[in-house]
C-alpha cells in the first residue's frame, strides 16, 4: 500500500480506503494502456501474446483487489454520515 497523500479526489475518504482507490485507478489505467496496445497495427504474434498475458494479470489483480472494495465503501459511507447503498 502506498504511503503518499490521497490525491484530491478521495481526499474526504479514510486513509486506508483512499489508498485502494488510488491503486485501483492506477491498475484501471494499466489495463486502458495494454488495451490501447493491442489495438496497434502490425503486432507480431510473440507482442500479442505478451500483451494478453499481461492483461490477464491485470486482469486478476484487478478482481483481487476489488474484492470486498464495495463493502468497504458502504461503510466508508456510514462512517461518514452517508447513507451507505440501503441493501
Amino acid at each position: 500500500m502506498r504511503t503518499t497523500e490521497p490525491k484530491s479526489t478521495v481526499r474526504y475518504l479514510g486513509p486506508r480506503t483512499a489508498a485502494l482507490l488510488e491503486e485501483l485507478g492506477e491498475e484501471c489505467q494499466r489495463v486502458l494502456k495494454l488495451l490501447a496496445q493491442l489495438d496497434l497495427p502490425g503486432l507480431q504474434e510473440e507482442q500479442v501474446d505478451d500483451l494478453l498475458g499481461e492483461l490477464s494479470a491485470a486482469i486478476l489483480h484487478l478482481h483481487e483487489h476489488t474484492r470486498g472494495l464495495d463493502e468497504l465503501l458502504d461503510k466508508e459511507g456510514e462512517g461518514k454520515g452517508g447513507s451507505g447503498s440501503g441493501s
